[in-house]
C-alpha cells in the first residue's frame, strides 16, 4: 500500500508582476544531487537480464536513454540474476535510499553554505519503496542532524511529488523566515521493479533509473527590505513566486503502483495514452500559474519539465509551444539519468544552474507529472 503525507502550510501563489514587493521571498539558495555507484546503458540491461525480445529491445533502445544509474541484482551460482522478492526490494529501497539521499543533502548544503547543524525542517519524498519510521528519521539519525528537527515525508506520491513537497515546504519556509528546510526526493527505482513478458513491464523498466536530489529553502526575515524586482539576499538563488495544480481524474488509474499477485511484488504501470492525456492538460495549469503573476508565456525563460519519457517531454514541448532548446535539461537528464521519479526536475534545475546562463529577473516555470493524473507548476524568478 503506498501513502501520501504532507505538511499543512500556507500555498504560494503568484503575484502580479506590478506588485513584485508582495511576492513571496522563500528563495531556493541550494541544490544537491546523487545516485547510485553504476551506469549502465540500455544494451547493458538487456544484456545482463538476458532480455532477447524484439518488442521489448525496440522499446529500450528507442528510449531516448543512453544510460541509467542502477543496482542490479546479483548472480546465482548459475550465473543468472538473483530474483529479488519484495522484502528484499525494500531492504534494497532503504539502504540505497538512505545512501543517496545522505550524500544528495550534504551536496545540497555544502552548495548553499550551510552545514547539518543549521537544518531547522527535513522533508523528504519517496514513491520507491515504504519504511517506517521513515527516511526523513533516519537520516536524522544516521546523518548526526539535531534530534530537534521538524520534519516530515512524502511517501507514494509518484513523480509529480518533489513538487507537491516543494509546496509545503515553502510554506513552512515562509512561516519561519531565516530558518532552514531542506527537501529531499530519493527514488531506489531498481527497488521497484518487476520482469515479465509483458509490454506493461517491459516500457517501465527501460525508463526508470535511481537519482536523489535535495533543495534548501530559506525565507527572508522581517528586516530584509524588498523593492519591486528584488530576489532573496542570497545571491542567484530564485524566489518562488506560486504554485499551481491540475488533477487528471478521468485519468486517475493511468499511473498507478499496485500489487501484482501472479509476481507477488509491487508493480509500476504507465497506460500508453499517458504523454497525450499530460499533454492535452499542460497548456492550461501552466497558462493558470502564469496568469496569477500577469504573465504569458514569452516571459518564460527558463523550462524545467520532469523527464517523464521521450513521448511525454515532446507532448508536452508541443502543447506549450516550446522549443527543443527550452527543454534541453529534461532532454538531457532522460538520456544520462532515465527518469529518476520525482528528483528528475531537480536534476535539471542542477543542470541550468551549472550554464551560468540565468540573468538577474529571469523567470522560471518548474513542472512535474505523476499518479493521479496530476501535473504540478511552479514559477520561480531570479
Amino acid at each position: 500500500m503506498t501513502t501520501s503525507a504532507v505538511l499543512p502550510g500556507p500555498n504560494l501563489e503568484p503575484q502580479p508582476a506590478s506588485d513584485a514587493k508582495n511576492a513571496g521571498t522563500v528563495g531556493i539558495v541550494g541544490v544537491g544531487t546523487a545516485t547510485t555507484g553504476t551506469s549502465y546503458s540500455q544494451q547493458e540491461v538487456l544484456e545482463t537480464f538476458g532480455i532477447t525480445d524484439p518488442r521489448v529491445r525496440s522499446v529500450f533502445l528507442n528510449s531516448a536513454i543512453d544510460r541509467r544509474y542502477l543496482t542490479i541484482p546479483p548472480m546465482d551460482g548459475d550465473g543468472a540474476r538473483v530474483v529479488e522478492p519484495q522484502g528484499e526490494l525494500l531492504a534494497k529501497h532503504k539502504r540505497i535510499a538512505l545512501d543517496m539521499g545522505a550524500r544528495a543533502v550534504r551536496a545540497c548544503l555544502e552548495n548553499s553554505g550551510y552545514e547539518l547543524a543549521d537544518v531547522d525542517y527535513l522533508c523528504c519524498v519517496t514513491s520507491t519503496g515504504f519504511l517506517t519510521p521513515g527516511i526523513s528519521a533516519l537520516l536524522i539519525r544516521e546523518m548526526g542532524i539535531s534530534p530537534a528537527t521538524s520534519r516530515v515525508d512524502v511517501v507514494g506520491m509518484g513523480c509529480n511529488a518533489g513538487l507537491n513537497a516543494l509546496n509545503a515546504v515553502a510554506g513552512w519556509a515562509a512561516a519561519n523566515p531565516g530558518k532552514v528546510a531542506v527537501m529531499v526526493c530519493v527514488e531506489a527505482c531498481s527497488a521497484a521493479y518487476v520482469i515479465d513478458s509483458t509490454m506493461r513491464t517491459a516500457v517501465v523498466n527501460s525508463l526508470f533509473g535511481d537519482g536523489a536530489a535535495a533543495v534548501c529553502l530559506v525565507a527572508d526575515t522581517p528586516d530584509v527590505a524588498h523593492g519591486p524586482g528584488d530576489v532573496p539576499s542570497v545571491p542567484g538563488s530564485p524566489r518562488i513566486l506560486g504554485f499551481a495544480s491540475h488533477l487528471i481524474t478521468d485519468a486517475i488509474d493511468a499511473m498507478r503502483y499496485d500489487w501484482d499477485g501472479d509476481q507477488a511484488k509491487f508493480s509500476f504501470y504507465l497506460d500508453p495514452q499517458i504523454p497525450y492525456v499530460v499533454g492535452a492538460h499542460a497548456e492550461q495549469v501552466v497558462d493558470r500559474l502564469l496568469s496569477r503573476a500577469g504573465l504569458g508565456r514569452r516571459a518564460v525563460s527558463h523550462w524545467l519539465v520532469h523527464s517523464g519519457g521521450k513521448k511525454v517531454i515532446d507532448a508536452v514541448r508541443i502543447n506549450l509551444g516550446l522549443t527543443r532548446h527550452d527543454v534541453r535539461h529534461t532532454t538531457g537528464v532522460l538520456r544520462d539519468y532515465g527518469n529518476v521519479s520525482s528528483a528528475s526536475f531537480l536534476f535539471s534545475y542542477d543542470r541550468l544552474l551549472g550554464e551560468r546562463a540565468v540573468q538577474h529577473g529571469d523567470y522560471g516555470v518548474l513542472m512535474t507529472m505523476g499518479p493521479g493524473s496530476t501535473i504540478e507548476t511552479a514559477l520561480v524568478q531570479w
